[in-house]
């Protein structure tokens, strides 16, 4: 995975993630920074797609990894500040980290009343 794109709107969603973010296959690729949150995304894709993965799991995958699901994965940056899946080649396992550049802050634990 390699590359940064001019930050800005992206066509795969209305939104803007503002910050760089960080991706990582444990064990396939080394640690890419993206400027957009939507390259990034698709660089996740584009490798998962070169894996030899069963069938469901590259399907659930495909679904967690889809140009639609960058809205939703801007979110989970924003609130929890990583966005973690798994990808399974045979028996093992290779963590796929999403996460924003820079210092990381802490998100507070929600009080509900």
């Amino acid at each position: 995975m390699t590359g940064a794109a001019k930050a800005g709107r992206t066509p795969e969603t209305e939104t803007t993630f503002p910050h760089p973010v960080m991706v990582e296959i444990k064990g396939l690729t080394r640690t890419a920074t993206f400027t957009r949150l939507a390259d990034a995304v698709a660089a996740v894709r584009t490798t998962l797609a070169t894996l030899s993965l069963d069938d469901a799991h590259a399907a659930y995958l495909a679904e967690q990894f889809a140009p639609e699901a960058v809205d939703r994965i801007g979110r989970q940056l924003t609130k929890v500040g990583m966005v973690r899946s798994i990808a399974f080649v045979g028996i093992d396992a290779h963590p796929i980290y999403i996460r924003p550049t820079g210092k990381r802050q802490q998100v507070q634990p929600r009080r509900d009343a």
